[in-house]
């Protein structure tokens, strides 16, 4: 490796040390506490959805999970825990809003009965008042979404949320300046419900907001919506240290 490459590689890999990537650091001391036989469900729009094979949709399916930052988690959760029979769920489908999601809840939520579900939505709620002429606002965003935790809540009174924070990557191709300052409330709501229903926060935005001072966006999200594999590991980073608050 040159040693200019080889620098490139150190600054990035001590960017994303901060999520921790190892299992012994990320979760390794609450793996005792993760109970046997964890339900896991990510759901959400195209992000998680990444190209997964809708057929597939039994627990640890492989194409089943996409090829996205579900994947990447599961995989090292699955690797690192083979004694504690996880079930992990991919139910995101592409373009997807909160609506959606709750049109569809029933079958591909509340009768998985989940101990945590990760949710990422809220990116198509704002970009496809853009490009697709959908009349939501921030407002019935929030309120959706509100509703909608407190209907799986109603189900599952003892369940583990995590919500990922919808995002745009800076200088992706699908990012222009109509984006600001209206997606913030987006943003804003998701950080918002967190707090208010005790649950975890992944901060997405800030993530690869330092991921750009070490590589250009093509490397991290081309469009600045769906990251690159490289943008799906800092992601699954993020992720597997926001887990380990729920089992510490």
């Amino acid at each position: 490796m040159e040693q200019s490459q080889r620098r490139q590689f150190l600054k990035i890999a001590s960017l994303i040390s901060v999520g921790s990537l190892l299992p012994a650091v990320t979760f390794g001391s609450a793996r005792k506490s993760i109970p046997q036989g964890l339900r896991l469900l990510f759901q959400g729009d195209s992000i998680t959805d990444a190209g997964r094979n809708r057929g597939n949709y039994y627990a640890n399916n492989g194409s089943g999970l996409g090829s996205g930052y579900a994947y990447q988690i599961a995989a090292e959760l699955l690797g690192s825990n083979p004694d504690k029979s996880m079930m992990i769920y991919n139910r995101g489908i592409s373009g997807h809003k909160v609506f959606q999601l709750a049109n569809r809840w029933e079958d591909d939520c509340i009768q998985l009965k989940p101990d945590v579900l990760s949710m990422l939505i809220g990116v198509n709620d704002f970009w496809h008042t853009l490009t697709n002429g959908y009349g939501g606002t921030p407002e019935l965003f929030e309120s959706d979404l509100r509703n909608l935790i407190d209907r799986t809540l109603k189900s599952n009174a003892g369940l583990k949320l995590i919500f990922g924070e919808p995002f745009a990557v800076s200088g992706g191709s699908a990012i222009s300046k109509n984006w600001y300052p209206e997606f913030h409330k987006y943003q804003n709501s998701v950080k918002n419900i967190a707090q208010d229903f005790g649950a975890i926060f992944l901060p997405y935005q800030s993530a690869f907001d330092e991921a750009l001072k070490v590589a250009p966006v093509s490397y991290w999200c081309p469009d600045g919506v769906h990251p690159s594999i490289a943008g799906s590991h800092l992601m699954k980073s993020v992720w597997l240290n926001g887990f380990k608050k729920i089992y510490s």
